[in-house]
């Protein structure tokens, strides 16, 4: 399949996607998500092309096309660690990306035979394709975008249909798709907790 990645600022154009299940992952400047401000977010809707949105220092992150569709109850969101993008994109572009379903998470139910649920090796796995983390620690808040960051960020959402596709139907032979539900479920209460001070607390703990 050919594919394209597409680069725009501030927003999402209207109708770039096509209705159903979305693919999402968003850039920041480091992993403090109230210190470390939102730079991309990058989305596809698993037909062959992907959309890069650039956010400049000082945004004001309106983004209504963006937003309708991360807010879209309608619209399943993927995403791989779905806890620190909730918590990126609740902060600053103001919504919750609900409904979820996490690949991260669904490995970890799944693939309990290794304890390597990172995405590159999820991809190498379930979609044959080996991915780079080159570009992962570079500059996302630079004034231009190199055509190798771009690629990066895409290719963290290029093959999240696919992956998905293989955990749902493993999650159903072992029994667990229940399970991974109600942790989906529960996933923007753990982005808000993070939001709101408890990053670092396990509440479920007896400490």
């Amino acid at each position: 399949m050919a594919m394209t990645v597409h680069f725009h600022e501030e927003d999402l154009p209207a109708d770039a996607l096509a209705p159903g299940i979305v693919a999402v992952d968003t850039e920041t400047m480091g992993l403090i998500t109230r210190r470390d401000r939102l730079c991309v977010v990058q989305i596809a809707d698993g037909r062959g092309d992907e959309h890069c949105v650039r956010f400049s220092p000082g945004s004001d992150y309106a983004a209504p096309n963006l937003k309708a569709v991360l807010a879209d109850p309608a619209r399943l969101k993927l995403f791989h660690f779905a806890r620190f993008d909730l918590a990126a994109i609740q902060h600053y572009l103001g919504v919750m990306a609900s409904p979820v379903f996490c690949t991260k998470i669904a490995s970890k139910l799944v693939r309990t035979y290794t304890d390597r649920h990172g995405l590159k090796d999820l991809v190498r796995e379930l979609a044959g394709k080996d991915l780079s983390k080159q570009q992962q620690s570079s500059d996302w808040g630079g004034p231009v975008l190199s055509e190798a960051q771009l690629d990066y960020a895409a290719s963290d959402v290029r093959y999240l249909h696919t992956c998905h596709a293989a955990l749902v139907e493993r999650l159903a032979r072992e029994g667990r798709s229940a399970l991974a539900q109600a942790a989906f479920d529960f996933l923007p209460h753990r982005a808000l907790l993070d939001l709101a001070g408890w990053a670092e607390t396990d509440i479920f703990s007896h400490e």
